[in-house]
């Protein structure tokens, strides 16, 4: 079962694939090489003889055969007919020298054997015919050698082969088997998320390939959809208990004011206070509206040079006096001129909604510090206060929805200041963090400055609104 699995799967098919063009290019090149090194030694043979038959014809001159004669049976005393073949034979087909008698032959060279030219034996000679004068010469040299170095090479070659083919084959089979437990690692990882093991994660080798890259992507998008479903699970359990409470409130004053309109009794007050309530009820939901509209992205259509300096000042001049009316003071101490690309009335609700929670959250007492600096390519936004802050540990969770640091709801808001200011940021492409003021609170949001926006999105140019 599980071989016909590899053998369906992708990585086996292209081990395959890659193994049988490996076997075929190395088969391929082989009988090139063969072929011109038979064609190498054919020549080099060929050579050989061509000039033995020089060095030899060369101790002929006309009316005088002697010295030919003398010369070629010197050469074929050296050797026996198994070695190379020599004959000299006159107009008539006589021998007049040499060790053999050789067969009328035209001129040319020819691959002959023993039997070929009248002699006992397998040998097999490379002969070359010419014409000296008005003599016949012959000169052969065996062939066996190289035709058995030609043998050797090609089973060389044979059992490389055979050596390449099992490699590829085995190679392809572990590589695909590796590859395939890798792949099914990811398809086991998935499985278990889809079944709601949510925590699960591929494991990473830790080589740096493309699996592992893959790896490390599908483990941070399983790490975001972690994230979302638990803030999901928060988000509804925090909605059923933050609306639980005036739900119950707005039954008790509809039943009250039932009541008091059975005895014939004003119920205007009561009226009033569940249309407050209503309200209350109608502006949790319509902020949870106003996160999601914004998370998705429905406002980047209304993005345009904005300078946060300009609704830094906005800020500073509205919310001074109802931070003094609270006992505290607000003011800026560093400024700059910081143009972003961005939705103005966004940025202005994200830094309100900052203040505000700083205002609201604070005693008396307070100092509320905003600033504005540049920092290479960044602008740096930052709200801080002397307040009490907020724990390490929850400064994560701050952020979620309808989180509060209240758990038992009996303070004023809806938990979603701050789940605001976070999408806001998200979507400005900016990076928002909290520190100790030491006392108190800081939250610090970097945003790109609209040159290097420009400059991230390369040719593209965005449009003036």
């Amino acid at each position: 079962m599980r071989l016909a699995k590899l053998r369906r799967s992708t990585p086996f098919r292209l081990a395959v694939t890659f193994g049988v063009l490996f076997v075929v290019t190395f088969i391929f090149s082989g009988a090139i090489m063969y072929h011109m090194l038979r064609v190498g030694l054919e020549r080099d043979l060929e050579q050989s003889l061509h000039e033995m038959n020089s060095l030899i014809a060369s101790a002929y001159q006309p009316h005088d055969t002697e010295d030919l004669i003398d010369t070629l049976n010197n050469y074929a005393s050296f050797q026996s007919t198994s070695d190379g073949l020599y004959s000299l034979m006159d107009a008539g087909g006589r021998k007049l020298a040499g060790n053999f008698a050789a067969p009328r032959i035209p001129n040319g060279v020819y691959t002959v054997t023993s039997r070929d030219v009248g002699l006992k034996g397998h040998e097999r000679y490379r002969m070359q015919v010419s014409t000296i004068g008005p003599y016949t010469l012959v000169v052969a040299e065996n062939f066996n050698d190289v035709e058995e170095m030609l043998r050797i090479v090609l089973v060389s070659f044979e059992w490389a082969a055979a050596i390449a083919v099992a490699t590829a084959i085995g190679g392809g089979v572990f590589l695909a088997f590796r590859a395939q437990a890798r792949l099914d690692r990811v398809a086991n990882t998935m499985n278990d998320v889809a079944h709601g093991a949510l925590q699960a994660r591929i494991p990473i080798t830790g080589n740096g390939d493309d699996l592992d890259t893959v790896a490390i992507q599908i483990n941070a998008a399983l790490e975001r959809l972690q994230t979302l479903v638990e803030s999901m699970r928060q988000v509804s359990a925090d909605i059923a208990h933050d609306l639980k409470t005036p739900l119950n409130r707005l039954r008790l004053t509809l039943d009250a004011a039932a009541e008091r309109n059975d005895r014939q009794l004003d119920i205007s007050a009561l009226l009033d206070e569940a249309r407050n309530e209503s309200d209350r009820i109608n502006a949790t939901f319509a902020a949870l509206l106003r996160i999601s509209q914004i998370e998705a992205g429905a406002r980047k259509e209304r993005f345009q040079a904005t300078d946060i300096d300009d609704v830094l000042a906005v800020i500073s001049e509205v919310y001074a006096d109802v931070a003094e009316d609270a006992g505290q003071s607000l003011a800026i101490a560093e400024r700059c001129s910081a143009l972003v690309w961005g939705d103005r009335d966004l940025l202005t609700q994200m830094i309100a909604n900052l203040v505000e929670n700083a205002i609201n959250h604070c005693p008396a007492g307070t100092v509320i510090t905003l600033s504005l600096r540049r920092r290479d390519n960044r602008a740096i936004l930052s709200v801080a206060d002397s307040g009490p802050g907020i724990p390490a540990e929850e400064r994560d969770k701050v952020f979620r929805r309808l989180y509060r640091l209240d758990k038992s709801r009996t303070t004023t808001g809806s938990g979603l200041g701050l789940s605001l200011v976070k999408a806001v940021a998200d979507l400005h492409a900016a990076e928002i963090a909290m520190g100790d003021n030491r006392p108190g609170l800081t939250v610090s949001i970097g945003f790109p400055l609209l040159q290097a926006h420009l400059s991230s999105l390369s040719s593209s140019t965005p449009p003036v609104g």
